[in-house]
């Protein structure tokens, strides 16, 4: 007998944006990524603290019109409102009074156990989705992983990567690309002594 393949349903951001003003998740921290519902992974102390001093150390270098949201949407697509660690926006909060921002000048996700994740879905993701400034902050390591310039790939989850990669590490700085003018001490983000 042969097994008719099982269809998913697929989540349009109108939808489950509906859902999230419903009320519907509440205390969940759910994420939509390519119309699936992905349950976001629980914390842990070193990571809460690294994402904590990534906030802090962006915070203090940024100009004015510019702004960090943490762990908040960003409408992506039709299909997508990931919600990634940090996302460096411009204008002031309010700005988002009615809508989630649509693109950030910098997506930065910190990762421990959820690297495969960051550097496959979704970095796919947002290459697809026009973020021309990506970084993983990877914990284990104490680098950064900056990724910039998306151009399409159809091997990838999402149809889109990277073509510039580069690693910084503690005692190096780094710019966000739509900011020449600002520079990030990478030792910021990091504990002294490691995890």
């Amino acid at each position: 007998m042969t097994q008719t393949p099982l269809n998913t349903w697929r989540w349009s951001r109108f939808r489950y944006e509906k859902l999230v003003e419903s009320g519907f998740f509440h205390d969940e921290h759910i994420e939509l990524i390519r119309g699936q519902l992905i349950v976001a992974e629980p914390q842990g102390t070193y990571h809460a603290t690294v994402l904590t001093r990534v906030d802090l150390a962006l915070r203090s270098v940024l100009p004015p019109g510019w702004f960090v949201r943490v762990q908040l949407p960003v409408s992506l697509d039709d299909e997508s409102a990931p919600e990634p660690d940090l996302a460096v926006v411009q204008g002031a909060p309010d700005d988002y009074l009615n809508a989630h921002p649509t693109a950030a000048a910098l997506v930065i996700e910190v990762a421990d156990s959820s690297l495969g994740f960051d550097r496959e879905v979704k970095i796919s993701l947002y290459a697809r989705g026009g973020v021309q400034d990506y970084w993983i902050v990877n914990v284990t390591e104490r680098t950064v992983e900056v990724y910039r310039d998306p151009q399409p790939d159809p091997s990838t989850p999402s149809g889109a990567t990277y073509r510039s990669v580069r690693t910084v590490r503690v005692g190096d700085t780094v710019t966000p690309l739509a900011l020449p003018a600002t520079v990030v001490d990478v030792a910021a983000f990091f504990p002294r002594g490691g995890a």
